[in-house]
């Protein structure tokens, strides 16, 4: 068994490892610095590659400066398989480069509106991700930032407005903002997509159930994980 502190600490740091040592970040650098012969596509895997990379180092921070995680526990097949998550879904961001970028034979410059709309949603999820998971941890801390309490609470603020697990709802709109980045036709990662919706859903779905039986006047109005519909 391992704590979800150690779970969420090593999976968002093997995501950040992984992506340098694999080379997303050489990629992300090797194709800035050649950026004169970056077309659509290759600009689009190059925006993904720093996008997961920025996320990676995001999360990490959380988890050693914000968070603040219960004694509860995981199962290793569930840790095992967390782990192997981030190292795959590194590889597949890598397997989007295309070969003419790794041949040097791409040429031309090419922004599409989908890149800046890609990197605008990034930008706005990520910023309201960070907002809850500091909401959350605040909640166990007192005025000086002391972590006084592990019980859980009622979280007020932000998307909590509208949702139990708005931290949930922004990772799914992280990914979705890079499957658009792709230009909306990327099959491969909206299958990423759609795994992270169902399993975020699921995760939500049990938190927001806890929060119902434990909490006798918790908010009706409150979705567990989509604003209006679930």
């Amino acid at each position: 068994m391992f704590s979800h502190k150690s779970w969420h600490k090593l999976s968002s740091f093997n995501s950040y490892s992984l992506l340098n040592e694999l080379g997303t970040s050489g990629s992300c650098f090797y194709m800035a610095t050649c950026v004169g012969f970056l077309g659509d596509k290759a600009l689009s895997a190059f925006l993904v590659c720093l996008f997961v990379w920025l996320n990676s180092c995001r999360r990490l921070w959380e988890c050693l400066r914000i968070s603040v995680f219960s004694t509860g526990v995981i199962h290793v097949v569930q840790y095992c398989f967390g782990l192997s998550y981030y190292v795959l879904v590194g590889l597949t961001v890598l397997s989007q480069v295309p070969p003419s970028v790794r041949a040097g034979r791409e040429d031309g410059l090419t922004v599409r509106w989908y890149h800046v709309l890609g990197l605008l949603m990034f930008i706005w999820a990520s910023v309201h991700q960070q907002r809850c998971l500091v909401i959350l941890a605040n909640l166990r801390k007192n005025t000086l930032g002391v972590v006084v309490s592990l019980d859980h609470s009622i979280p007020f603020g932000d998307w909590f407005e509208m949702v139990s697990c708005p931290h949930y709802l922004a990772e799914v709109l992280i990914y979705v903002s890079m499957g658009i980045t792709f230009g909306f036709n990327n099959i491969t990662w909206w299958l990423v997509v759609l795994y992270v919706l169902f399993n975020q859903a699921l995760s939500a779905v049990l938190c927001h159930e806890f929060y119902l039986s434990h909490f006798k006047h918790y908010p009706k109005y409150r979705k567990a994980y989509i604003p209006f519909l679930l």
